[in-house]
Order: structure tokens, then C-alpha cells, then sequence
């Protein structure tokens, strides 16, 4: 994949996110939609970075969809929660493939981007999922569960 494609698979994502944090803000209330509105602005600005680095670059920039679908429709705070880690994860994959690039600049650019995606992630349910390639961690083994006995005459 080319720079310019992978900029236009990150703008898309980034518009994406937009719209779901947009739904995610509007159904939540308190610290949520506060962390909603905060992460709506981070990536309203990301996608108005690329947008200006894809015309800057004499290309097209992608523009939004009306509307997504989205994978989860928020309507308690755990599903907002759920539909906010989807997001990052999947901006945080777009991104992937223009730390690849032979440009210096893009590459910290998309670099940062992943690592602002992910903390947002784990501060929205702090776990780590398997690194890409690696097994999973092992389940933890069930607590022994001591049984009765009886003492012998």
C-alpha cells in the first residue's frame, strides 16, 4: 500500500470515529461524555491534519460517509464504554500500515496516532489484548476449591 492510500485508510477511519463519538457523546452523561467529547475533538483534529496533508500532497481527501453502522448502538454506559474501545481499535489499525512508510514524518505521525488510540482504549477498559502474532495469555487456572473431609476416629 502506497502513503497516499494509507493516509486515505487513516482519514476514513478518523471520519469514522467522529461519527461514533458524536452518538457515544449524545447518549452518555457525566465523566463519559466528558472522555466522548474529549475524544471526539482528537480526532476531529486528526482528521482535519490528514485532509490538509492529503490535498498538501496534490491528492483527493476520502469524505464521510452520511452514516456508519456502527457495530454497537449505546445505550447504556457499557455499551458506549464497548463502542469506544471498538473505535480506537479499529483507528489504531488503520494507522498500522503508514508506520511502514519510507517517509520519517509519516511515520512518527501514524506512531503517535496508534499510541494516543490505545491509551484512550485502556483508559476506557484497562486490558491488553494479545500482541498480533503472539498466543494468548493462558486462562487462570480455577482456585482449588477445598472440600470437606472428615476426620477419622
Amino acid at each position: 500500500m502506497s502513503a497516499d492510500q494509507g493516509l486515505g485508510t487513516a482519514l476514513a477511519a478518523e471520519h469514522a470515529a467522529v461519527y461514533a463519538y458524536g452518538i457515544i457523546g449524545a447518549r452518555s452523561t457525566g465523566n463519559l461524555r466528558a472522555v466522548a467529547t474529549d475524544a471526539f475533538d482528537a480526532h476531529r483534529a486528526r482528521r482535519d491534519r490528514l485532509r490538509t496533508l492529503i490535498v498538501s500532497r496534490g491528492g483527493t481527501p476520502v469524505e464521510p460517509n452520511a452514516s456508519y453502522e456502527l457495530p454497537v448502538t449505546p445505550s447504556t454506559a457499557a455499551q458506549a464504554v464497548e463502542l469506544a474501545v471498538l473505535v480506537e481499535r479499529g483507528v489504531t489499525s488503520a494507522y498500522l500500515e503508514l508506520t511502514a512508510s519510507g517517509d520519517p514524518a509519516l511515520r512518527k505521525m501514524a506512531a503517535l496516532a496508534m499510541q494516543e488510540c490505545v491509551v484512550r482504549a485502556y483508559g476506557l477498559r484497562p486490558e491488553i489484548d494479545a500482541f498480533p502474532g503472539m498466543p494468548a495469555p493462558p486462562a487462570p487456572s480455577p482456585t482449588p476449591t477445598p472440600t470437606a473431609t472428615t476426620p477419622s476416629p
